[in-house]
């Protein structure tokens, strides 16, 4: 078939609309696109109308705007103030005067995404060394027990089970326990040299996260292909891939294996550091195969930020473990089980009570990392439309998106003047997956909701994302 019959076939398309001719045109006919799936919905949100569309009902894989459908149905869920709570106690006797525990320190965990998180410093300060303080100041001077941390709230399978190896070991991989930590992350630094040369690690932080890595890794070139391979509560793993030569500092992010055995550690030091002598191992309530729910005495409570600034940097910076944590979270409050697939049956049945409905939409997760999420960009644009016209909490959801061309993950991209003010949305992307999905203003003054995936083009990204800025560039300009 030759490029003119081409171009004849899709100006025939049913639901073409003559002001996205030209530039769907020219994205379709690209050959980035020959063996390509494209979706696009575009609805009015005055009376949710729908104004242009392309195989709107085609299922098809979404990256990271699946993270809209799991932030919206947690803050409809659980309210824009919800918190969660970490909780620091004892088990056992205190002898006051003899400043001796006959017990354990308990911490535990409450499902908080932000505890320790770059992006939340403002809230926890320095909450270990607070919660050493507030132990000293019970007048303990030994324990004769161990520091326990009950990570219980969830399940013990913190990646999805359909998320892929070569991802979990890796920050953007980070599972979820019902005591997380740090972002779950840590950070490996190397200092590296000429091309093929093997580069070096030099520290790593925390401290404590000095696991068993064989290192295969190569320095060549300037771009980041390293990649970090471990499973969750293993304490080895490899190195594999390269990262750029002639650097003095170069850091790879990779998932901390065991967050909950990890702040344990932590503490267990720093009270030995403040003359707090102990007598057992740090350990985990998944170690010690129990919950520590009951008999626990008090001593301090550290308090999350309010649910609508954690879905902020959600889909801000679009956060997978924040996602994840989300899901559990609605699992265990409506389902009483802190798993995936509790938390996919709260969020499906939320979609369905919202009038979306589930037809074509596939969840493995709740941030789209696995290659088996599915969904439809009119699936993802009626729910757009609806959180806007009934959703409680609207003004905190269409604040957690970024600014197109100043904000988060779209930052970089959108920068033409025609966009300013004009898009807030979330992106995806993923290996042969480009999509986007928010709220657009038109010169005119419509507001419409719009979804465009991409799976399965060839060629670089930007060409995709270049024909994407062209659709929604001439739908400001003439709806």
């Amino acid at each position: 078939m030759t490029k003119k019959i081409i171009l004849l076939s899709i100006l025939l398309i049913p639901g073409l609309i003559n002001s996205q001719e030209k530039s769907l045109t020219l994205f379709l006919s690209d050959s980035s696109i020959a063996n390509a799936s494209v979706s696009m919905c575009f609805l009015n949100t005055a009376d949710g109308e729908c104004v242009f569309e392309q195989n709107a009902d085609k299922s098809l894989i979404p990256a990271s705007i699946l993270k809209l459908v799991t932030s919206s149905a947690a803050l409809e869920l659980l309210g824009p103030d919800y918190k969660f709570k970490t909780v620091i106690g004892y088990s056992g006797s205190l002898n006051k005067r003899a400043g001796k525990l006959t017990g354990d320190i308990i911490i535990k965990g409450g499902g908080d995404p932000a505890l320790g998180s770059d992006y939340f410093k403002d809230y926890y300060q320095n909450f270990p060394d607070n919660w050493i303080t507030a132990i000293k100041n019970l007048g303990i001077k030994k324990i004769d027990g161990r520091i326990i941390t009950d990570d219980s709230r969830y399940d013990y399978q913190p990646v999805p089970a359909k998320w892929l190896w070569e991802d979990t070991g890796n920050y953007y991989g980070a599972g979820v326990f019902g005591l997380s930590v740090f972002d779950n992350t840590y950070k490996i630094h190397f200092r590296t040299s000429f091309e093929g040369s093997l580069p070096v690690i030099t520290m790593v932080t925390p401290e404590y996260c000095w696991y068993k890595l064989s290192n295969q890794l190569v320095a060549a070139g300037t771009e980041d292909k390293g990649y970090v391979f471990a499973a969750p509560y293993s304490n080895t793993g490899w190195l594999a891939g390269s990262i750029p030569v002639d650097r003095n500092d170069y850091i790879l992010k990779a998932s901390i294996p065991d967050p909950p055995l990890l702040l344990a550690e932590i503490i267990d030091n720093k009270l030995d550091s403040a003359g707090i002598t102990i007598s057992g191992n740090p350990s985990t309530a998944r170690i010690e195969m129990r919950s520590y729910d009951d008999g626990t005495v008090i001593i301090s409570e550290e308090f999350s930020p309010p649910l609508k600034k954690i879905i902020e940097v959600l889909n801000h910076e679009s956060l997978n473990m924040i996602a994840e944590h989300l899901l559990k979270e609605l699992g265990k409050v409506y389902k009483g089980k802190g798993t995936t697939m509790a938390g996919i049956d709260v969020v499906k049945q939320f979609l369905g009570g919202a009038g979306v409905g589930d037809n074509g939409i596939f969840m493995e997760d709740g941030s789209g990392m696995s290659p088996l999420d599915c969904i439809t960009a009119r699936g993802m644009a009626k729910l757009l439309f609806l959180m806007k016209i009934r959703g409680r909490y609207f003004p905190d959801f269409y604040s957690s998106l970024p600014d197109a061309g100043k904000e988060g993950t779209l930052k970089n991209y959108f920068r033409d003047p025609i966009f300013d003010s004009k898009i807030k949305a979330k992106s995806g992307s993923m290996t042969r997956v480009r999509s986007y999905a928010g709220y657009l203003k038109t010169i005119s003054g419509k507001d419409l909701v719009f979804c465009i995936i991409v799976n399965n083009f060839t060629g670089p990204s930007q060409k995709i994302v270049a024909g994407i800025e062209g659709i929604l560039k001439e739908t400001i300009l003439n709806k």
